[in-house]
């Protein structure tokens, strides 16, 4: 898994974690959060590499399924980038339409 991706499955754990099952949420805060190994996962959790490989794909999918309905972060990326820019450029009615549109 690239970077990028695993940076993307960290943010969106933070999101969407408490909307896993227990076991899902497990693994995947053991592997991206403590940066565990899929076998030493299975070894702490008694259950084999490949079920914990299972669940960690089932959980990503999840979270890229809530990102996709609900869209938090997708929200959070887009507030960053207009008030990035209202910093650069500040103007009154700018930051009122960003409250507008954001609240």
């Amino acid at each position: 898994m690239e970077l990028n991706e695993m940076l993307e499955v960290s943010i969106l754990l933070d999101y969407y974690s408490n909307l896993l099952s227990d076991r899902q949420k497990e693994y995947l805060l053991e592997h991206f959060e403590e940066d565990l190994s899929l076998s030493e996962i299975g070894k702490k959790h008694s259950v084999s590499r490949q079920a914990v490989y299972d669940n960690i794909k089932r959980g990503i999918k999840i979270l890229r399924d809530y990102e996709e309905k609900i869209g938090f972060y997708k929200r959070d990326l887009e507030l960053l980038s207009e008030l990035k820019e209202l910093k650069n450029d500040f103007k009154l009615e700018k930051l009122e339409k960003i409250i507008e549109k954001n609240f």
